[in-house]
């Protein structure tokens, strides 16, 4: 008997008790907690998409004023960071979002022709353009969507530029991307002499400082030198931007409201549990069961929900990515590999999950009085 009436027992038999609600609960949880791990790890790898930018190109700093896609920033920037003592290259940079063709839009780079960001792009056929001139280089992978090769043309906006070179790049950020003159792109955008940022590359760090506190220290020489300008390091930088945001947004919300669902499963099934076993609580209470043992166990079931909903998310997560990993089209964009940190966040959201929605049937059970419960028909 006292075998019968542990919490673990009590917990199973309950649960397998009703085998497709319980089922369709564990369905439910485990889709929310799936589409969280989907979409977030989704994100995550956009955000290293960017973070990837910067540490093959060599930036420490992007000098930006106010926002990501703020282009109020003079040009003549450029010359003042050149003569700070921590700065070894400075490269002025416009980027923007165009239509290329009706069914196809891609980043739109805007770079001198001898900025240090080109030692992360790879030219595989053409040579790099020249400044002045209505030339373009494109990302493999977006010249293989346009069908375009050196010595094609490509109408940017009612413009046609030459194709001179098709490069590879270390994010497919860049090799979705169009390389143009910094001069044309400000021609297009009507942003004479503005740019959107000023990537900076700093001088080896001096001997028996630390890297952390280099970096610091050129932050705030450069923003001393700059007033109104912000120095962000190209880690802050990947993750500080609209584009970003916007994806990590997304994933949060569309997940958040799975979540939502899913919890609204377990409460369901939690109400329909304790109304359907009232006269055994009130058994459980006549034989001594106080009422937070009475709670504890109605919520240690909800928990149990929980729990294995979030072990199916997980594997349903785990599946929606390798499968975006396998599409020609987001193959180069997402990692199927499910880092710790995610796996735990995913298992904490689906316990606390089910805490919340067995809070009130928890309390309610608890609530019943031996006498009342036994009488429930």
């Amino acid at each position: 008997m006292a075998k019968s009436l542990s919490f673990t027992g009590f917990v199973f038999k309950n649960l397998l008790r009703r085998r497709m609600r319980t089922l369709l609960t564990l369905a439910g949880i485990g889709t929310a907690v799936g589409a969280f791990v989907g979409l977030v790890g989704f994100s995550s790898a956009f955000e290293q998409q960017w973070l990837r930018i910067y540490s093959s190109s060599g930036t420490d700093i992007a000098v930006i004023q106010g926002t990501f896609l703020n282009t109020s920033m003079d040009e003549s920037t450029t010359a003042k960071l050149l003569k700070l003592p921590d700065v070894a290259q400075a490269s002025p940079t416009i980027f923007n979002l165009m239509d290329l063709t009706p069914d196809v839009n891609a980043l739109v780079y805007g770079w001198k022709a001898d900025a240090f960001q080109f030692s992360s792009l790879q030219i595989l056929s053409g040579r790099r353009f020249r400044d002045g001139q209505a030339e373009v280089m494109l990302g493999d992978m977006l010249a293989q969507n346009l069908k375009k090769a050196p010595g094609d043309n490509l109408d940017i906006q009612g413009k046609p530029f030459a194709v001179t070179a098709i490069y590879h790049g270390a994010s497919t950020l860049e090799a979705s991307a169009v390389v143009m003159p910094l001069d044309q792109l400000q021609e297009l955008s009507s942003l004479q002499g503005k740019v959107s940022t000023i990537d900076v590359r700093l001088r080896p760090v001096p001997r028996g400082e630390a890297s952390e506190q280099y970096l610091k220290h050129a932050e705030t020489e450069i923003e001393a030198a700059l007033p109104g300008m912000r120095a962000v390091p190209a880690a802050q930088r990947a993750s500080d931007n609209q584009f970003v945001k916007l994806a990590h947004a997304s994933a949060w919300g569309t997940s958040s409201l799975a979540l939502l669902i899913g919890v609204l499963g377990i409460a369901n099934t939690m109400a329909m549990s304790v109304f359907e076993r009232t006269r055994e609580i009130g058994i459980l209470r006549a034989l001594g069961w106080n009422r937070w043992q009475v709670l504890a166990h109605i919520e240690i079931e909800a928990v149990a929900l929980g729990l294995g909903g979030g072990l199916v998310g997980i594997a349903v997560g785990w599946c929606g990515l390798r499968v975006l990993a396998a599409l020609p089209q987001t193959a180069s964009l997402v990692s199927a590999s499910l880092h710790l940190p995610l796996l735990a966040e995913a298992l904490g959201i689906a316990v606390f999950a089910g805490l919340i929605a067995g809070a009130l049937p928890a309390w309610r059970a608890g609530q019943l009085s031996p006498v009342d419960a036994l009488r429930h028909d």
